[in-house]
């Protein structure tokens, strides 16, 4: 049996903070002492197995001890395949080097997002299909995270459908989500918006975007909408989280609703995320738009959402540095907001609240009794939050304490 302590640490639990020691027993949490009797009892504990060399102590003074951060939205594999246009890195190399990105960032789960259909990034079918077969693959054997996949459906690739079937027919993906970026509405509601973005992304001059429109605009004519609502609800039987994406109206959530949704991703304003929460859907929102202070796109803001009550789940969606960051300054606007406990209500929407989202809550998002042992020591810098350490089933895969001082 491997046994090791974290003591003295600020833990982060899903309703508090609080001064506690926890325990943890071959890649499970088995205690969390909080009053003083039990910790001292935990000491000798720890101080016997010390010297027979049977346990561990991580001192987390001066730290927060959080859960592992679980992001169940992030295309940064497809930059880090493809960093600039026409530039493809071999899938295996950009898999493990991204791995090892993640602990940096508190990020013990990833539901790598890849998206079938429009041509962008790795949004072609042969390259989806290699880099979910290498995750399902890599995952089964060794690594330093947890891997989940999250496949981003296009609607309007029609030859992609079977694709997807087969996928949730043999259990590889973990996440689906249903998007619609052809232009006029969503995200590209705005005359031109989708121009611009794939002329920048593809490299394609003004002639070739207008044949990439018309042709994505007569597929999307030819959607098959009941097939889809099926395929929803295929998903969600087999325990398959099922999402909408850049949800603009009460109707278009209502709509998703009986395709088995359970999460809206990223809606376009307040009235439609509220709308999507009174319906009982978790609502994503980026990271990214919390650190920056409003969306790049000029959409909702999703600091605002939260303090609002219309969003509560946090996803990296292209930054995973953003996660940390955003939690922390997510806990100063909630207290000031009135929340009492504003770090653990800013730490559950990137930990528990995904966790729940996607069904994994009893063995992951918290740090609670019989939960897999996935945390991060976390301090802070001139008020910036850095990761000290990251556990994952117990074991460490990530530890830098050491800091130098320039001369």
């Amino acid at each position: 049996m491997s046994r090791r302590w974290v003591q003295n640490g600020q833990v982060v639990l899903p309703d508090r903070v609080v001064e506690a020691d926890i325990v943890l027993e071959d890649g499970l949490i088995t205690l969390i002492a909080e009053a003083d009797q039990d910790r001292a009892q935990q000491r000798e504990l720890a101080a016997e197995a010390l010297r027979a060399g049977t346990g561990e102590v991580i001192d987390a003074t001066g730290s927060y001890v959080l859960p592992g951060l679980i992001d169940i939205h992030c295309d940064a594999i497809e930059k880090e395949v493809q960093p600039r246009p026409n530039t493809l890195f071999p899938l295996k190399m950009s898999l493990i080097e991204f791995e090892r990105k993640l602990p940096v960032h508190g990020i013990t789960s990833m539901y790598h997002s890849l998206s079938l259909g429009v041509g962008l990034s790795l949004r072609g079918d042969h390259l989806l299909t290699e880099m979910v077969e290498l995750i399902h693959a890599y995952r089964s054997r060794r690594a330093m995270i947890r891997h989940g996949i999250h496949l981003r459906y296009e609607v309007a690739h029609l030859d992609g459908l079977p694709i997807v079937e087969r996928y949730i027919q043999e259990g590889k993906i973990d996440y689906l989500s249903f998007m619609d970026h052809s232009p006029g509405q969503g995200q590209y509601k705005e005359e031109g918006s989708f121009e611009r973005y794939v002329m920048k992304n593809q490299g394609v001059d003004v002639y070739e975007v207008k044949e990439i429109v018309t042709d994505l605009l007569e597929r999307q004519r030819q959607v098959d909408w009941r097939h889809l609502e099926a395929l929803g609800r295929l998903a969600a039987e087999r325990g398959i989280s099922v999402a909408s994406h850049d949800d603009d109206s009460a109707e278009r959530v209502d709509q998703f609703i009986r395709f088995g949704v359970n999460i809206s991703e990223f809606p376009m304003n307040l009235e439609t995320a509220r709308h999507a929460t009174s319906r009982g859907l978790y609502v994503c929102v980026g990271a990214p738009n919390v650190v920056r202070g409003g969306s790049h796109d000029k959409n909702m803001s999703a600091a605002a959402a939260i303090t609002a009550g219309a969003a509560n789940v946090l996803c990296s969606d292209y930054h995973p540095a953003a996660m940390l960051a955003a939690i922390f300054k997510l806990a100063v606007l909630l207290e000031r907001a009135g929340t009492e406990q504003g770090l653990a209500a800013a730490t559950a929407m990137a930990t528990l609240k995904p966790a729940q989202a996607l069904g994994v809550d009893r063995l992951v998002g918290s740090l609670e009794l019989g939960k897999k042992a996935d945390l991060i020591l976390v301090e802070t810098f001139d008020g910036y939050p850095m990761v000290q350490r990251t556990l994952v089933n117990g074991t460490t895969v990530y530890e830098s304490n050491t800091y130098f001082r320039a001369t």
